[in-house]
């Protein structure tokens, strides 16, 4: 009886002794990072991606935005300057080359219509019928002392004509380069990526064994914001 005792005993305590390191040995594997994942891990995650976020929403907000209102006002107040703020340098000599040959045509026009009106004045006042006062005749350029008076009428409504035509030419050379200056100010942020929303590209059909063209609709994603862990 003594021993029965003894052994019931003894299984007992080895039997409490079993659960007791199965017990401990179930607490380490769950501790272990590949059966449970840590919460400090997830939290690591969290935040490296809000990291992420707050570094690009920081690069966007310190990236100055092409104002083609800017461009508009420049190139309105002086020719070019909205080119330069478009950073088109080299549009610069263009659009004053543009500008200074009305300038030019107006100049030009506007000497010889003057020289055109005195000279014809002169000879109206020369005529017998108007008093004959020849005071201004020698005052006529040279160029135009042998003209009629009919000739001279003429070429002075010329002269005028072409100065008022270079004005007008000259006003709209103004005009489109403050348009340039708008349109490619608005195409300065235009996305030129190959992650377009429709692309056109050239293939070969092989069932007409000739060449064609394949259009492509992608749909984007126009969030921009990476996605956060929860």
């Amino acid at each position: 009886m003594k021993i029965n005792r003894l052994l019931i005993l003894w299984v007992l305590f080895a039997g409490s002794l079993h659960s007791t390191y199965a017990q401990d040995d179930k607490q380490v594997i769950r501790g272990n990072s590949l059966f449970s994942p840590r919460n400090d891990s997830l939290t690591r995650k969290d935040t490296v991606i809000k990291g992420r976020e707050q570094i690009v929403t920081a690069k966007q907000d310190s990236v100055k935005k092409h104002d083609p209102r800017i461009a508009t006002k420049r190139s309105a107040l002086i020719p070019g300057w909205g080119q330069a703020y478009n950073k088109q340098y080299w549009k610069i000599p263009i659009v004053y080359g543009i500008i200074a040959i009305p300038t030019v045509l107006y100049f030009y026009n506007d000497s010889y219509y003057k020289k055109t009106k005195f000279a014809y004045e002169a000879r109206f006042k020369a005529l017998p019928v108007n008093g004959g006062d020849s005071s201004d005749l020698a005052n006529i350029d040279p160029q135009l002392v042998n003209l009629g008076s009919a000739d001279l009428q003429n070429y002075r409504n010329a002269f005028r004509r072409d100065r008022d035509y270079s004005i007008l030419w000259f006003l709209l050379t103004w005009g489109l380069q403050v348009a340039d200056a708008t349109v490619f100010a608005h195409l300065k942020q235009f996305d030129v990526s190959n992650d377009l929303s429709m692309q056109l590209k050239p293939l070969f059909n092989p069932v007409t064994r000739g060449p064609g063209l394949s259009l492509t609709f992608n749909l984007k994603n126009n969030s921009g914001k990476l996605p956060v862990a929860r």
